[in-house]
């Protein structure tokens, strides 16, 4: 049973989305030739750069089809959406199809064209959010880049994809996390198109190599071809991505119906196990669960929610929903504004750590929010 407290929530977490969230970054968050902001100040007003990341302009895109879908201000979400998707398909991309890093704010294009997989996978996950808001571009620029992807990235060998070209050197989770993550959402855009079945090769690549055999930990860092690596690459792993991949692995298993993978539980646990006595995700661990780095950023109070919220589905109801009132409550109280922004990074006495509102941090604050509103049904 869900709490009335958490109901409660939820619908703080509405009103501040709509009344301040949504309104300054589209006051404020857009640069000139059809871009958004790479970030405010901690008054909340731009800083001008000369570059914008690409991950930047697909995750705003999304966070604005979020505001739509929640009935803000329809034809300036459409605007936006609109805008995003442009850059998406337009300069984001390079003449072989992948998505570039970073852009020029002056509009003449990237300064940096390295096929990212990282970047890649939240282009094809804006572009799908945006299909659903009826952006009839976006899927072909989705496929086209899918194509692309998949020709020039995919290791046939190995598995997975090149996180970057060139190759590196090491493997990485983060990027194929997040490709998970799109996968899900082309298949929510086109149910038939086989995008499961993609899904599905990234979580057996995380239960084949990802998660540590005994410990039930996910790593960060791989070897070419997967193996483990010794050191601190192998050692230390984020408390954030393992309440991440719940999350991931529990919507993988209501989208295809298969059984809930056996980890969830595992890696719940133990990411638990690592939060601050109030409540609080921090950087990094070890694998016996020792804190190496107690900083802490917003994201990382998110994907605890979004892991609280997951199990809270699962029906671990009354230790979830506590804990799940505890990290909106840390989200709420430290790290957003009432004006609708937010304090990134704090270091591991409590001390902001930064001098600027990365825009980027607002899709895991406004995901996180719409998974509170959707499992509360408030």
């Amino acid at each position: 049973m869900i709490s009335s407290a958490l109901k409660r929530r939820a619908r703080e977490a509405r009103t501040w989305m709509l009344e301040t969230c949504f309104p300054l970054w589209a006051d404020h968050g857009l640069a000139s030739h059809g871009l958004f902001h790479e970030a405010l100040d901690l008054s909340h007003r731009p800083m001008e750069a000369d570059t914008v990341r690409v991950r930047v302009q697909a995750r705003q895109t999304y966070v604005f089809c979020e505001a739509l879908r929640m009935g803000w201000e329809r034809e300036r979400c459409e605007r936006l959406i609109k805008m995003g998707v442009n850059t998406l398909k337009g300069p984001a991309r390079r003449s072989d199809g992948l998505v570039g890093r970073v852009l020029r704010t002056d509009g003449s294009g990237l300064t940096d064209a390295t096929p990212d997989l990282y970047d890649t996978a939240f282009a094809l996950f804006a572009l799908a959010t945006a299909a659903r808001t009826g952006e009839d571009q976006s899927l072909d620029a989705a496929h086209e880049i899918l194509k692309a992807v998949d020709a020039m990235m995919a290791d046939k060998e190995h598995g997975g994809y090149a996180e970057t070209l060139p190759r590196g050197d090491m493997r990485l989770q983060n990027p194929h996390m997040h490709l998970l993550e799109a996968c899900h959402a082309l298949h929510l855009a086109e149910p038939r198109a086989g995008h499961l079945e993609r899904a599905r090769q990234i979580v057996r690549l995380f239960t084949d190599h990802m998660l540590a055999r005994g410990t039930t930990t996910l790593g960060e860092y791989f070897a070419p071809d997967w193996s483990p690596l010794t050191g601190k690459p192998h050692d230390e792993i984020e408390p954030g991505h393992q309440f991440e991949w719940c999350w991931l692995l529990q919507r993988h298993a209501a989208l295809t119906g298969e059984e809930l993978h056996p980890a969830i539980p595992q890696l719940y646990a133990f990411a638990l196990a690592t939060l601050d006595e109030d409540g609080r995700a921090v950087s990094a661990c070890l694998r016996d669960g020792t804190i190496v780095d107690a900083s802490r950023r917003t994201w990382m109070q998110t994907e605890a929610l979004k892991a609280h919220l997951a199990m809270l589905e699962l029906g671990m109801d009354d230790p979830a929903d506590a804990h799940a009132v505890e990290s909106f409550d840390i989200l709420m109280d430290e790290y957003l504004t009432p004006e609708g922004g937010w304090i990134d990074t704090f270091d591991a006495d409590g001390q902001v750590a930064t001098e600027t509102m990365p825009a980027s941090t607002g899709y895991h604050v406004v995901l996180a929010f719409a998974e509170l509103i959707r499992v509360t049904g408030v």
